[in-house]
């Protein structure tokens, strides 16, 4: 496995908090920890942007994808309203993760709780090319469940 170097700032008010982090060696992603000042209940069906304290400074030709945990969305119905979520390389603003509460009962996040996992992932640009037809393919235009359960 190839390690890749980014560089991050915590904000002055989030260095009490850990930098993310990966949970075991086989982990795709690091987890991203709440810098809320304060608790945050979410109300069922409620969203809300959670700061994380951190700011990066990805290589050009990467990406961070932010991605709900599955234990929050499992036990508590808390997900991402724009899973996943792109980092772009030459953003440098905070990185936040907007939560919705899901489930049937108010969720409370604290401080330094595991809210979200981030992935960094090799990007690739496209260039179009325009053409009056498509080549065919086995599937063709089916799509929706066309390929079956």
């Amino acid at each position: 496995m190839s390690l890749l170097r980014v560089l991050i700032t915590q904000d002055p008010d989030a260095t009490d908090l850990p930098l993310p982090s990966y949970q075991t060696d086989g982990s795709a992603g690091v987890d991203l920890y709440a810098a809320v000042k304060e608790p945050l209940t979410l109300q069922p069906g409620e969203r809300a942007l959670v700061p994380t304290g951190i700011r990066i400074a990805l290589p050009p030709g990467y990406e961070a994808q932010v991605r709900p945990r599955s234990g929050l969305a499992l036990r508590h119905g808390i997900g991402m309203v724009n899973a996943p979520g792109t980092i772009d390389s030459d953003y440098r603003g905070e990185v936040q993760v907007i939560l919705i509460n899901l489930g049937q009962e108010p969720f409370t996040l604290r401080r330094g709780d595991r809210i979200a996992q981030m992935v960094i992932a090799p990007v690739m640009r496209v260039e179009w090319e325009r053409v009056a037809t498509l080549p065919d393919s086995e599937r063709g235009e089916g799509g929706f469940g066309h390929t079956g359960q």
